[in-house]
């Protein structure tokens, strides 16, 4: 199996790469600003999955077409940012009735849907589909047999660290929500600026990455 230091210097990397704030961390804030903390866990969950998709996908060979594949990796990279913006465009026409949502313990925080949206962001990362793709393969032990398995092994850490990070993350933005919550103005901010960094983030998402 695989030894314990190609493990630790993985994650190593990996813990570079998530800190490094991408699409699915500021999703997670955005979630976290406009519909709170349990908005925001979901939407980790949904990302966890998704990104752990993309391990399989790695782990079945499926992510090397992807990675090679110009036509592929760009219509993946813009589904996910037109995505994106249609969220960012709906919280914001939305800014407004934030407040009742806040009020109400009812709202559909943590629901299927919420953690579908966390999914499609978590699935269509680019900088998480490059990663898993160019990446993940290093540091598999083939001599050791056993590829696949050790690679879902690798993909478990990843997300293992990227779960521990996005929750802080999107805790912390929904307690500064609770400070925005007691004005309806202040709300109404944070989530129209909640929407228009989603937009942002996928007019960003659609404009880099791979040139070739």
């Amino acid at each position: 199996m695989m030894s314990a230091d190609r493990i630790l210097a993985f994650a190593a990397m990996s813990f570079l790469l998530i800190m490094i704030p991408g699409p699915s961390v500021l999703f997670v804030i955005g979630r976290a600003l406009a519909q709170g903390r349990r908005a925001a866990l979901a939407t980790v969950v949904g990302n966890t999955i998704g990104a752990y998709v993309l391990v399989v996908a790695v782990a079945l060979g499926i992510g090397s077409i992807v990675e090679r594949s110009v036509l592929v990796f760009t219509l993946l990279k813009l589904t996910g940012a037109a995505y994106l913006v249609y969220l960012g465009v709906k919280a914001w026409r939305q800014r407004g009735s934030l407040q009742a949502a806040f009020a109400d313990d009812k709202a559909a925080h943590g629901s299927l849907r919420t953690v579908w949206e966390g999914f499609a962001v978590g699935v269509a990362n680019p900088k998480t589909i490059v990663f898993f793709a160019a990446v993940l393969p290093q540091f598999v032990d083939r001599g050791q047999g056993h590829v696949v398995v050790q690679m879902l092994l690798l993909g478990l850490v990843f997300n293992v660290i990227a779960v521990a990070s996005d929750s802080v993350w999107g805790l912390a933005a929904a307690t500064a929500r609770n400070w925005f919550a007691r004005s309806p103005q202040r709300l109404s901010l944070v989530g129209g600026v909640g929407g228009l960094a989603m937009v942002g983030l996928g007019v960003t998402v659609a404009v880099t990455g791979r040139k070739d």
